[in-house]
């Protein structure tokens, strides 16, 4: 329409200026005039051009040429002509699209003339007219994905590292990490040992004059990106037959395609998992970059963006929270990726990359790389919450369902295992205090390795599934408050019941995987017990004596203490993980299901009786019921210690007894882990006399040789003194001799975090220290009548064995168990 105005306009225009000029030749060449034609054609020769009245002429002659301006255009210049001609089209679109010199937001001009295609077609042939519809649908398509393709790549260009990445990355905190570290080897760093550093720019170099070619291609590619959404924002959906192209429509389809297709490029690196904390700030920057684009557009893309993420994470319904069935929707793809990631090289550990669990830093580490990255770097407290903030409770529901899965396999080997030694098992409890009984019914028992090996397994999907439920717990607590007080508080007054109703054991699932519950093992292991048939039977309750027998395991022989780590070098310290939890959630399903056969026989009595049972009564039986609960698990915890130690004592005057301070730690730290079982039961059969000195004995080797702040009436501060810490129980560094400022080392983080202290050192005075060989040492609990023979901690052999017990002297200690908290 605007057109047709505008030729209607122009004709106009010329008609009016026909008239004028005819007029105007009439008035000079009549004879009544003053004005002769001759004289004013004269006149205006002069000045260099055609006189007035020959352009005057020409002019009224070019304008006759205009005359149906739209006939002609309409039979020799009409845009439906231009179907004919659309491989060309193609061609000046690209150039336009993808040229150096186009611009983007012009391209969309060419899907206009598409409409007039089917003009073309003649009425007689109603073939040609199908024919050029779906060339010109065709058309359009072509060009659309095109120009979805062109956005693509402008979105990617920015989400690049040489786009914003380059920006982000001089921000990264182990850049500056680097920096200082280079900056610390040399005192006065100059420019030139700067500039040497040339692959860590400084953050705002891109301003420099040098650099500033970066940031004008960032600038031009955000200016194109901008110009075409806000083109496509405002064009008119375009008509064809029964086809109607919606641009706005494509572009969010678009923009979000390209989203889940950027979060599964960027879950692995190099064949490998991404970190979770790198990989929720390359969604950060993506979403970014798709803000920039909602500015200019009238859609909410970031409510489809969530959308994205929410089918990735989405895998099934949360345990404990829906009770819908699991959807046929093929969703999970980018959760599934980095789930079976986790449950293979950590949980698993099938690469053999020697996974540890520290229980100090709350995290795995490895001997070797797992992938791209040691097993700290990505099972990180911190890694884990950026896994939870990317992926939300589904995502922690998927990998701990998982992990679950995994444990009741686990806890199904086990279970086997206890059943195929029953009769040596009954055999060694009833022969439990005749030595010769017992060695022959400790040596029938088979399948011990295997049994180990499970157990070990088990413990160590328990510490992954804790971490990643803290992590969850931390994350809720962060972003909703008031929902984690609410389901915190719920677990806290929840009334104790046996057997447990349906609905409060859905919200304990879901407490229990969220973090807010306190005994996560026993609960995420009572939950599995409670699905296998025949636990909590007779058998079960020979669990005790079945893992007192792994004392007699080869596999002490090997294993090593570790103080900076507060666990064992080959994970034995999961072995106490899983003996806390399995014992004390076996008691609770053998009680729960008496409780069931209980209720079952006083139903059928009442049914017979005609009466029914008070609900005084049952409430009164069900606290009785969990109280035992609670007794029976401290009574076989109490076996198990027993057992043990007895197991362990009898290697006293063995030639090799090594393996016995493996054994004597891993008990006190079960007595750590539990709360049934607290340490004076351990006490009754090891003095904690002998553990303190062990303690003090390994932190003595382990850690560097450490000095006193201030000066004692018997020493100097020249005088470097080994192990001494201060009245608050801190330890300070050699560095202090000249500044006389105090530094703990990190090593030491173990004494700290124990229930106990390791060594009683409140009361301590000089006297109690006395130089040794040079040094200091502070007196232990024994009496020691010599010189030390040799090192507590020597170094490991070829073999995987620490070398001569230094438990000798501990037959000529007179010193009795200290007193604790």
């Amino acid at each position: 329409m605007e057109w047709i105005s505008f030729v209607a306009w122009f004709e106009n225009m010329y008609q009016d200026f026909r008239k004028n000029w005819l007029s105007v030749l009439m008035v000079v060449t009549s004879s009544r005039s003053s004005i002769n034609i001759r004289h004013l054609e004269k006149a205006t020769i002069s000045t260099g051009k055609e006189g007035l009245v020959s352009e005057g002429n020409a002019a009224y002659v070019w304008s006759r040429s205009v005359d149906e301006l739209e006939d002609q255009l309409s039979t020799h210049a009409c845009v439906k002509q231009l179907y004919y001609y659309r491989q060309h089209l193609t061609v000046v679109f690209r150039n336009t699209m993808f040229g150096p010199e186009g611009r983007p937001q012009h391209c969309c001009a060419w899907l206009g003339v598409a409409s007039s295609f089917p003009d073309n077609a003649t009425v007689s042939v109603p073939e040609e007219f199908l024919k050029i519809g779906r060339d010109a649908v065709s058309y359009v398509e072509s060009l659309i994905e095109s120009i979805m393709g062109g956005l693509e790549g402008l979105i990617n260009i920015l989400d690049s590292e040489s786009g914003f990445g380059s920006l982000e990355s001089k921000l990264l905190p182990e850049q500056a990490a680097i920096r200082m570290n280079h900056a610390a080897k040399v005192a006065m760093p100059s420019s030139k040992s700067m500039k040497s550093n040339s692959d860590l720019p400084l953050p705002g170099n891109e301003s420099e004059p040098a650099n500033r070619d970066t940031i004008k291609m960032l600038e031009a590619a955000v200016q194109r990106l901008t110009s075409l959404c806000s083109v496509l924002n405002e064009m008119e959906p375009i008509c064809i037959l029964n086809h109607v192209f919606v641009l706005r429509e494509y572009l969010r389809d678009c923009v979000l395609n390209n989203f889940r297709r950027r979060l599964i490029t960027i879950l692995k690196i190099d064949r490998d998992l991404q970190r979770p904390s790198v990989l929720e700030s390359l969604v950060h920057r993506h979403m970014n970059i798709v803000h920039l684009v909602e500015q200019h557009v009238s859609m909410d893309l970031t409510q489809g963006m969530r959308e994205v993420l929410l089918s990735e994470a989405f895998s099934g319904p949360i345990r404990g929270l829906h009770t819908f069935e699991k959807p046929v929707q093929n969703t999970g793809t980018a959760i599934s990726i980095i789930c079976d990631w986790y449950l293979e090289n950590v949980v698993k550990d099938v690469n053999g990359a020697g996974i540890l669990f520290t229980p100090i830093d709350k995290c795995f580490k490895s001997a070797r790389p797992v992938g791209g990255y040691f097993a700290e770097a990505v099972t990180d407290l911190s890694e884990l919450k950026a896994f939870v903030r990317l992926f939300g409770p589904y995502g922690v529901d998927k990998l701990d369902g998982m992990i679950r899965e995994h444990l009741t396999a686990l806890l199904n080997c086990i279970d086997t295992t206890l059943r195929s030694n029953k009769e040596y098992l009954e055999a060694l409890s009833a022969h439990m205090h005749n030595s010769r009984e017992r060695d022959y019914y400790l040596k029938q028992v088979h399948e011990l390795e295997p049994l180990i090996n499970f157990s070990i397994q088990a413990g160590q999907a328990l510490c992954f599934t804790s971490l990643l439920a803290e992590a969850a717990g931390q994350v809720l607590d962060a972003n909703t408050p008031l929902l984690f007080s609410l389901l915190s508080d719920f677990t806290k007054h929840l009334p104790a019941s046996l057997p447990e109703r349906e609905d409060i054991r859905r919200l304990k699932t879901l407490t229990n995987t969220l973090g807010v519950t306190t005994e996560h093992d026993i609960a995420l292991v009572n939950s599995i017990l409670l699905d296998m048939v025949g636990v909590g039977d007779v058998t079960w309750g020979l669990l005790p004596y079945l893992y007192a027998t792994c004392m007699t395991s080869n596999i002490w022989n090997t294993s090593a203490f570790n103080v900076s780590t507060g666990g064992f070098n080959n994970n034995v310290h999961c072995l106490a993980r899983c003996i806390n939890a399995v014992i004390a959630a076996s008691e609770f399903v053998r009680a729960e299901r008496k409780e069931l056969e209980r209720q079952l026989l006083s139903q059928q009595q009442s049914n017979r009786n005609g009466t029914e049972l008070k609900e005084l009564e049952a409430e009164l039986q069900n606290l009785e019921g969990i109280t035992s609960v609670e007794v029976n698990i401290k009574a076989s915890m109490k076996i198990f210690i027993k057992c043990a130690s007895t197991i362990i004592l009898q290697s006293w005057s063995d030639s090799n007894r090594s393996p016995l301070v493996a054994k004597l730690i891993f008990l006190d730290q079960l007595c750590e882990l539990s709360n049934y079982l607290p340490r004076s039961t351990l006490e009754v059969h090891v003095p904690y006399a002998i553990l303190r000195s062990i303690y003090q004995q390994y932190f003595e080797n382990s850690v560097p040789t450490l000095v006193l702040i201030s000066p004692s009436r018997r020493h100097s501060l020249g005088i470097p003194l080994s192990h001494v810490p201060s009245r608050n129980g801190q330890f300070y560094s050699d560095h202090t001799v000249e500044s006389g400022e105090g530094a703990t080392s990190s090593t030491l983080k173990f004494a700290a975090q124990r229930k106990s202290p390791l060594l009683d050192l409140e009361s301590s005075s000089d006297a109690d220290i006395k130089p040794i060989g040079g040094g200091v040492r502070l007196s232990g609990p024994l009496d020691y009548t010599g010189m030390r023979k040799v090192s507590f901690l020597d170094t490991p052999s070829s073999d995987g064995t620490s070398g001569p017990s230094p438990l000798r002297r501990f037959v000529m200690s007179r010193s009795g168990p200290i007193t604790y908290k």
